[in-house]
């Protein structure tokens, strides 16, 4: 059985075939298959059940870099990890992360996937100049942002084809240091006002919110690459075996103690860009702490603040809920997820009927209010659901390669 990082849903897949070598690779003859990275996405995006599957670890070669420049081209297999330890002491930074470093280029083009500086940089698929795809015909083709194939590639699922390499366009920085605030607010109206007023003077925002208080307490999280001496971090935890720790009791306790560390912690500080960017990197296997049943992640997007105070008055109990404004730049691919207005992201433990419950109310009002999930992240959204999210879906679908699909399309769209 495979799983995605959310552990729900299962799949068992037909034949999983290791790829290692992109000059003179060939694609199975026989479908359905389906690319899979580094399987962070938490639904079924990444499933293929009943499929192949073209695992794309071995895809892990740097090609070429230039420093003039910034273009960086690599295969699809090499994650953002190995990236960034690469080029961070270089002087150059990835221009889109996001809450892991553990994923593929190929996973990050495929879901086009956005970051705490998304005012700003707007999409992943935004700073790719140029990749290669290799169709299930055996043509393998170069292609740019003018292409219309590569508009379907970027955010495309995984649908279009393989991707074997990519140039992305990095940014420079001053060495490896982040200074950061973290801002008690209470109530979405100090949560915005936050937002007008970071948004315009940093890189990078985002806010953590206590659901089950009632006073709507969080922190908002701003911050710029600095020049500073910081250390990186050395200490790593693991989650051994499954905990099902997380419920309504520990959730309480967490998101208290979280709320008076990050207080005591101090409003400014200067730190390593790891811990800033991926704090649950830090635990290894963390998901295993909703147990073997995993955990379902609920994120959509919604154009107005009223949506949103209506989404949490509907929110169930969640130690990472997360909101952030998306900026107005369009993003580059047919499927993309990110547009303008607040993006909510919560994770639930996986009770089965009672948590589809609570997810279907969730979409139904992230739906009334002209919203969108997004698919990364989706185990249950349904089909009328994905074609009002996605109202390029019938632009997008000339372009699928006939022998790719996976758990999620077909689940979307049968």
């Amino acid at each position: 059985m495979t799983e995605s990082w959310g552990r729900y849903p299962q799949a068992r897949h037909a034949a999983e075939v290791r790829l290692h070598w992109r000059a003179g690779l060939t694609l199975p003859l026989v479908g359905p298959m389906l690319a899979y990275g580094q399987g962070r996405s938490y639904g079924d995006c990444c499933l293929n059940d009943g499929g192949k599957l073209l695992r794309t670890a071995g895809l892990d070669r740097f090609i070429s870099f230039d420093s003039g420049s910034g273009l960086l081209r690599c295969e699809a297999g090499v994650t953002l990890g190995e990236i960034l330890r690469l080029m961070v002491p270089r002087g150059f930074f990835l221009p889109v992360v996001p809450g892991t470093k553990h994923v593929s280029v190929g996973g990050a083009i495929a879901n086009d996937i956005h970051g705490k500086n998304h005012h700003r940089a707007g999409t992943f698929g935004a700073h790719v100049r140029r990749l290669e795809l290799l169709r299930s015909d055996g043509e393998a083709r170069e292609i740019t942002p003018e292409d219309r194939l590569f508009q379907a590639t970027v955010g495309g699922l995984g649908l279009t084809g393989l991707i074997t390499w990519a140039e992305i366009a990095l940014r420079r920085i001053p060495v490896a240091a982040v200074r950061m605030e973290a801002i008690p607010f209470a109530g979405l109206d100090e949560f915005v006002a936050l937002s007008d007023e970071s948004d315009a003077g940093y890189e990078y925002t985002v806010a953590w919110l206590d659901v089950l208080s009632r006073a709507q307490r969080g922190i908002f999280f701003r911050g710029d690459h600095v020049a500073g001496a910081v250390h990186a971090p050395r200490t790593r935890t693991a989650v051994p075996t499954d905990l099902p720790l997380v419920n309504a009791l520990t959730v309480l306790a967490f998101n208290a103690a979280y709320y008076a560390a990050q207080k005591l912690a101090g409003r400014s500080r200067v730190q390593h860009w790891d811990p800033f960017f991926f704090p649950l990197d830090g635990i290894e296997h963390w998901n295993r702490l909703y147990g073997h049943r995993g955990f379902l992640q609920f994120q959509c997007v919604v154009p107005t603040r009223e949506a949103l105070a209506e989404l949490l008055r509907s929110a169930p109990a969640s130690p990472l809920t997360v909101l952030k404004r998306f900026g107005a730049g369009a993003s580059p691919g047919m499927l993309s997820f990110p547009r303008p207005g607040f993006t909510l992201a919560l994770d639930v433990p996986n009770r089965g009927e009672e948590t589809f419950a609570q997810l279907a109310r969730l979409e139904a009002v992230a739906m009334e209010a002209g919203g969108a999930l997004y698919p990364a992240k989706d185990a249950r959204m349904s089909k009328d659901t994905f074609a009002r999210s996605y109202p390029r879906l019938g632009e997008f679908s000339p372009h699928l390669d006939p022998a790719f699909s996976s758990s999620f399309w077909r689940r979307v769209t049968r």
